[in-house]
């Protein structure tokens, strides 16, 4: 029996086992199409696959300049602390002891996108291995996360305003994989997440004006058969969701 594992895009070593598209022409590691309603991309950009070089800097710093003000001599005093010390506040049981993660830095692009808001929602990505070998992939999130699905939504004002729901904006099967299954299981790991973080429905949004290598978000058929219901049933832009 196939060992089957479903990981979170949340550093370098998880966005490396992203697979490629089943058209060459397109990458999920350099895409943006969702993230920017205006000049989005589903094209290859090689040089999105790597991480920036920081420049040095060479401009002098606040100590180089006669004018800039004194460097403060150590953190602002809190009145509402029993002392200004880490120590001390660290035994105060009235302060929120959340750990906020923070976004990854000097990573590829994608990755920079797909990890900028990891510390208040999750992760908004995942693979799905087979025995391994990565066999679907999948992106989703927020409504907020996503301009080119809020524009789209915006085209059926029937569509319920609130509570928004999660979207899952693409999802793909290696052309080795296909047939089997995979991207269904995904996707119902995927609104098992959603559900636990909060979400009360998911909404997908398939392209029918594209062939079938060349969309991201399957097609209705696709969705149906996990549950998704046709809200909308426009023939080049539908809408498909989920009560969770």
């Amino acid at each position: 029996m196939a060992e089957i594992r479903v990981v979170d895009i949340v550093d370098e070593p998880a966005f490396e086992l992203i697979p490629p598209c089943a058209d060459p022409g397109f990458d999920h590691r350099s895409c943006d199409y969702w993230e920017d309603a205006d000049r989005g991309s589903k094209a290859g950009r090689a040089s999105w696959f790597a991480a920036p070089i920081t420049p040095t800097p060479t401009r002098p710093g606040p100590d180089d300049n006669p004018f800039a003000p004194p460097a403060p001599s150590g953190a602002a005093f809190n009145p509402f602390l029993a002392s200004d010390t880490d120590a001390e506040a660290a035994d105060n049981p009235f302060l929120p002891r959340r750990a906020v993660e923070r976004p990854l830095g000097n990573v590829p692009r994608k990755l920079a996108l797909l990890d900028r808001g990891r510390g208040v929602f999750g992760s908004y990505a995942k693979v799905l291995l087979v025995d391994g070998a990565p066999a679907a992939y999948a992106q989703f999130g927020p409504l907020s996360a996503y301009p080119r699905g809020q524009r789209l939504r915006e085209l059926y004002p029937q569509l319920p305003a609130a509570p928004l729901p999660g979207v899952i904006t693409c999802i793909a099967t290696t052309s080795e994989g296909r047939g089997a299954g995979w991207a269904l299981r995904l996707v119902a790991a995927i609104c098992e997440d959603l559900a636990g973080r909060g979400f009360a429905a998911v909404e997908a949004y398939p392209d029918l004006t594209r062939p079938a290598d060349e969309t991201s978000a399957a097609t209705p058929a696709f969705w149906q058969r996990l549950g998704f219901t046709q809200v909308v049933a426009d023939e080049r832009f539908p809408v498909m969701r989920r009560e969770l």
